[in-house]
């Protein structure tokens, strides 16, 4: 499928599928999304020494580069293993378009951006000291058969309902969840009904939480 460049209100860079009508990330503000849905409401609101997260998925490396932007902030005395699947990775020059560290203070992310898309997939590497990525490129479906520690965080970003219904459906969820430890996060950009409705049959404890800009509201859910 053709993806073209797109700026969103912030902006901040997406991609565009003609073909879907669909973008990687809100209209609203690719930047402003990820931090609020996933550094707000995700990682600033796990505490453990060691936190594994599992992303949903890759794209464009967005997600990886506000989780490594916000641990550049602490003292760096925790670690953090983070495991993201994708089953089409994007092209070079799409990543040197996208030029997220543009958005950012810190000169370091720049070299940061580019390492996190120049590392081999299949392979855990050390991105920054104490930070390691794993990019893994298959389908989200093939969870189920990849060897992962437990899961401490869940971002679930994957396209929305509209153009794959079937990745916001019970069986991926449920693959989701046997990766998880009991107490584990998993927050998404999506508040529909459906979704609550199975993440509560699979024993999460679900809560409604204010959206990103665009977006009255998102989900958290943590498994009991």
């Amino acid at each position: 499928m053709e993806r073209e460049i797109a700026v969103t209100k912030d902006g901040s860079k997406t991609l565009f599928i003609n073909e879907l009508n669909e973008n990687y990330h809100s209209h609203y503000g690719a930047l402003q999304e990820a931090e609020h849905v996933f550094i707000k409401n995700g990682l600033n609101l796990v505490n453990n020494y060691e936190i594994n997260i599992l992303e949903l998925g890759f794209g464009t490396g967005l997600n990886v580069l506000v989780t490594i932007n916000e641990y550049l902030k602490t003292d760096k005395n925790h670690i953090i293993n983070y495991f993201t699947l994708e089953k089409y990775p994007i092209n070079d020059s799409e990543v040197e378009k996208l030029a997220y560290f543009d958005h950012f203070d810190n000169p370091e992310l720049k070299n940061i951006y580019q390492k996190i898309h120049q590392t081999e997939w299949e392979k855990s590497v050390e991105i920054v000291k104490g930070f390691h990525l794993k990019k893994i490129q298959c389908d989200f479906f093939d969870l189920e058969n990849i060897d992962l520690p437990l899961i401490y965080l869940v971002y679930f970003d994957c396209f929305g309902a509209r153009v794959q219904p079937d990745l916001w459906e019970q069986p991926l969820f449920k693959m989701v969840s046997d990766k998880m430890n009991v107490n584990g996060l998993l927050t998404t950009y999506s508040s529909k009904g459906s979704v609550r409705r199975i993440l509560k049959e699979l024993n999460f404890n679900v809560e409604k939480k204010q959206g990103p800009p665009g977006k009255r509201e998102m989900i958290n859910a943590i498994k009991l």
